[in-house]
């Protein structure tokens, strides 16, 4: 009888995330803020809380945050992600410094720890990748002089996550200063590593877990990532950074496969990740942070606008691209909820869970609007701005808007 109960529920809840995810497609939206809302909707304090297959759903839940981090590893070879430290660094210190420093701050101004505003400061640094990808590809903006820019951008954070998340968990652990300096000196050691072997020896790894026959492809590469995933997070560094490391390590076709196989398995696991945070967010307990959600939203999305604007102006974008890039980064979503589900877990503090929902409710929705609108309305204001105070001919800012029209 259980088992029949839980095959209704669990069938239940996939069959209601690819109902919303066709739903999303269809108004060219990302269906993250869909599934929290399902998880809202059938959790703690929900119109029918779950019970059979809530432990599967967290095993699937964990499963998802692996394969997130590991289909991220994959884009990248070892050597991008070299060249991206060595020209893009600057570039990655101003996102920090705008993004995490307002959600350190907001954690203290809500009277809450020190180690809860380490968190927060993750919640609101981290842009969603996925859905920014999905956004340029909508928009039809992957060829433009402004992407590479915001590729960069979005490795560096990728990057910061393999410092970040060893951090974070040693903190949750309640572990002293002594212990978190070990971990973290065990995670750079171990990134370090895997980035030394990748460049060297990238190629004999790749021909290693290589097969014709995609069933192996997938056996080995799914096996492997999570057994490294384990011993990670047996060391006490992350299960997710070591799957982000391992999706570093391969490259060539062998990652191309590994990608074109495991995609669909990332996105059902994802979704089932993110209908697990919902279900442990009582829908009663957002109403009160949703106003220090907004704020939050509204001052991060700004930095983000001006990060973005920053890096282009840097590798010499335009105007008009400048605008692009920091629209496009706007969106948080996968990895802010990662950050806060750790911190839900550990029982850090009780309003993170709710407070990181309506956030990535809020920014994950606003996201895909302002990567298409910020270009034009900040255009339109400037233009306003001359018209009021027009500039003789010959001038830097009409030279400047000569250069904007053909960029």
């Amino acid at each position: 009888m259980h088992s029949a109960v839980f095959l209704i529920e669990f069938g239940a809840i996939i069959l209601g995330l690819g109902l919303l995810g066709r739903f999303a497609g269809r108004l060219r939206f990302s269906p993250i803020p869909l599934y929290l809302l399902a998880g809202l909707a059938f959790g703690e304090g929900g119109l029918l809380p779950l019970g059979a297959s809530e432990e599967f759903v967290a095993i699937g839940a964990e499963i998802g945050v692996i394969l997130l981090l590991l289909m991220l590893g994959l884009e990248y070879t070892a050597s991008d992600l070299v060249s991206n430290l060595k020209t893009q660094y600057p570039a990655g210190l101003v996102d920090f410094t705008l993004n995490a420093v307002p959600g350190a701050i907001a954690a203290f101004l809500m009277g809450w720890g020190p180690v809860a505003a380490v968190v927060l400061a993750g919640v609101t640094w981290i842009s969603s990748s996925g859905v920014i990808a999905k956004v340029m590809g909508d928009l039809g903006r992957l060829g433009n002089r402004e992407t590479p820019v915001i590729l960069s951008v979005l490795v560096l954070e990728d990057l910061a996550m393999a410092v970040y998340l060893p951090i974070i968990t040693a903190l949750l652990a309640g572990v002293g200063l002594a212990a978190g300096s070990v971990t973290l000196a065990i995670a750079l050691g171990v990134a370090g590593l895997v980035l030394f072997v990748a460049v060297r020896y990238g190629r004999l790894i790749s021909r290693f877990v290589s097969s014709d026959d995609p069933e192996k492809l997938l056996l080995v590469v799914l096996g492997l990532t999570l057994l490294v995933a384990g011993i990670a997070q047996q060391l006490q560094v992350s299960a997710a950074v070591g799957a982000f490391l391992v999706g570093i390590a391969l490259s060539g076709e062998v990652a191309e496969g590994a990608h074109t196989l495991l995609s669909p398995l990332r996105d059902l696991f994802a979704a089932v990740f993110f209908v697990f945070f919902g279900l442990h967010t009582d829908p009663s307990s957002i109403p009160p942070v949703l106003l220090p959600a907004l704020a939050l939203a509204v001052v991060t999305a700004l930095t983000k606008i001006a990060t973005g604007y920053w890096a282009a102006k840097r590798a010499g974008v335009g105007p008009k691209g400048r605008w692009r890039a920091g629209g496009t980064l706007v969106a948080r979503g996968e990895f802010s909820i990662v950050i806060a589900g750790l911190a839900v877990s550990a029982g850090i503090e009780p309003m993170m869970g709710p407070l990181a929902t309506a956030y990535v409710l809020i920014l994950v929705v606003v996201g895909p609007l302002t990567a298409r609108f910020t270009e034009p309305v900040a255009l339109r204001v400037m233009a306003l701005r001359a018209a009021r105070t027009p500039a003789p001919a010959g001038t830097p800012e009409r030279i400047e808007a000569k250069v904007d029209a053909r960029d």
